[in-house]
């Protein structure tokens, strides 16, 4: 009896330690885990080339459900936890498939619109049965939102141009959403002082980029409208602030931004989005991701936390956000709690052997952190797969699979292929078990977080095609394999540097010694001394970025994480 008590308390106090510190303090329930992007079924485009899109979301809270509408998805999703979507085919709106599509709930009705000459509304978006109502609005607004304060008054605030102002109106809408008084300029272009909105990839090419999607989120009696710049084909791809006391201003532009931005790691941008609030009172931030790879409009959806500084600042929680996090279901504060369960990424540039693969599209590109690069098989047929070798023993909790859809040529959702496959997991390489039994799969899912019941150990992860494709081959940009490792978090960063290019004070440059078995870096900055809450993924010793404010002073940090977990955040550096 007492080996007995000996041998259970060994297996709790092992079970302890390989569990990462946060998850102690919070239930875990892997029912509500995801990762981003949203594992939706992205529809196919009806034009070559053949690729997936959806974009410029907008997440109307309805009737104790969520619906999401996305750009050219020829229908929207519903659900009721912000987990799993429920996805609506729609043909009685006609314009579904127009860019950048506005919901709002208005008089107890939704109300659909796309560019405002036409609008329709229903009071059960459940079922395909929207009514076109009479619009005495013939102006088209590009990327329209609508607003309703909480007197009752409504306006509209749109623009997407690279020269043209984002502008807003107050409007009836019990007259048609007809105009009230003038138009107002609110937000002009300045990239020669705002980094953000300047063209590139690293905001380099010195140019206006486009300022487009505008939204409005009143709190506190303040009215923040955002927008989003410089361009949907760039990792940069971000939303700013302006903040008023006044529905149509003056707008003065929050010195912390951009405010939703995402530049690294597995899949970047979070531009062109909606912040809304959820059943809780929590407040998320759903944008566009970017791929841009078969097409600059290829692109992809993700979910961030949201929440409101101390000093009126608005910020979205985007670093590890396309790692494992728990969606709550209560009231949280986003601004101790970013949502991560403290899994780790186990696959990061480790061993990988394939049945096959297309010259230039190699075994290693699945486990590169990058959706832009993929391994792709030489045929569809069942039984090609892909194999990780972690290096030795650990702890897996879930496995992403990221599907690339290589050499499909439809361009119809309805012939969209139905992916089944299973995985596998082993010590030795040789005896495996499934974790994951995707055979009789019958959904659209890309981007599918398998989440296991209980971790297992294992140091090999294999993925097998189940069943002949039909016009494609077996392609994935990334099978991200998530859990903890048994081995030492990174220690912490030494000499690190940060240079303002004197040329141009939107432009910083960032140096550090190599640490060693570090995966990555998170770099964060802001304004102030005490809140450095943007962030950026790091891979390498140095990254270069054009995102700052010309006339800003920042406060920077530092923190390395890898397999293991993260180590210290460095002292915090000002850069005048």
């Amino acid at each position: 009896m007492k080996n007995m008590k000996s041998r259970l308390l060994t297996c709790i106090c092992s079970t302890l330690f390989l569990l990462p510190f946060d998850l102690m303090a919070k239930h875990l329930d892997r029912d509500r885990i995801v990762a981003n992007p949203i594992d939706l079924n992205y529809r196919f485009r009806p034009e070559k080339p053949s690729r997936r899109e959806a974009a410029d979301p907008v997440v109307v809270l309805y009737k104790d459900k969520y619906y999401m509408f996305a750009s050219k998805s020829e229908g929207y999703w519903s659900s009721a936890d912000l987990v799993k979507w429920n996805y609506i085919p729609c043909k009685s709106i006609p314009i579904i498939e127009d860019y950048a599509p506005m919901v709002i709930e208005l008089g107890g009705e939704l109300y659909y619109t796309a560019g405002c000459t036409r609008f329709f509304k229903t009071s059960d978006p459940e079922k395909d049965d929207w009514k076109e109502i009479k619009v005495n609005n013939k102006n088209r607004h590009d990327d329209i939102t609508i607003f309703q304060d909480d007197d009752g008054k409504v306006y509209f605030y749109w623009g997407c141009h690279d020269k043209k102002p984002i502008q807003g109106v107050q409007v009836d809408p019990e007259n048609g959403f007809k105009e009230i008084g003038e138009v107002k300029d609110l937000i002009l272009h300045n990239s020669v002082k705002y980094g953000i909105e300047s063209n590139g990839d690293r905001n380099e090419m010195n140019k206006d980029g486009y300022n487009e999607g505008a939204t409005m989120t009143k709190y506190k009696g303040l009215y923040y409208l955002q927008y989003s710049t410089p361009g949907t084909q760039f990792i940069t791809y971000a939303d700013a602030v302006y903040v008023s006391e006044n529905p149509l201003g003056p707008f003065t532009y929050m010195e912390d931004n951009p405010y939703s931005i995402k530049p690294g790691g597995f899949i970047s941008g979070a531009g062109h989005g909606h912040t809304f609030q959820d059943k809780y009172g929590n407040y998320w931030h759903v944008s566009t991701m970017v791929i841009a790879v078969k097409n600059w409009f290829e692109r992809r959806l993700g979910l961030f936390p949201v929440y409101f500084g101390d000093e009126g600042h608005m910020y979205c929680h985007t670093v590890f956000t396309d790692y494992p996090m728990q969606i709550p279901d209560r009231k949280v504060n986003f601004k101790k709690d970013d949502l991560s369960v403290g899994w780790n990424l186990l696959s990061y540039k480790k061993e990988v052997s394939a049945s096959s693969f297309q010259p230039g599209y190699e075994a290693v590109n699945a486990v590169d952190e990058n959706i832009k690069t993929w391994w792709a098989s030489q045929s569809g047929r069942s039984g090609e797969w892909l194999q990780i070798d972690l290096g030795r023993t650990m702890q897996v909790e879930a496995v992403q699979v990221n599907i690339s859809d290589q050499d499909f040529e439809t361009l119809r959702r309805d012939a969209a292929p139905v992916y089944r496959y299973v995985l596998e997991s082993s010590c030795d390489g040789k005896n495996w078990q499934m974790i994951g039994d995707r055979r009789k799969n019958d959904r659209d899912a890309v981007h599918e977080l398998l989440v296991l019941d209980r971790s297992v150990s294992a140091r090999y992860i294999r993925i097998k095609n189940m069943e002949d494709l039909n016009g494609g081959v077996f392609s994935l940009s990334g099978l991200r394999v998530f859990g903890t490792g048994k081995g030492k978090a990174p220690s912490a960063v030494t000499g690190f540097k940060v240079v303002r290019n004197a040329n141009d004070r939107r432009r910083a440059s960032f140096r550090w010694d190599s640490q060693g078995e570090t995966t990555g870096y998170v770099i964060r900055w802001g304004t102030s001394p005490k809140v450095q809450n943007n962030a950026v993924m790091v891979y390498g010793d140095e990254a270069e970025y054009g995102f700052f404010n010309r006339d800003s002073r920042y406060y920077f940090t530092i923190q390395p994480f890898n397999e293991n977990g993260k180590g210290k955040i460095s002292k915090v550096i000002s850069v005048e």
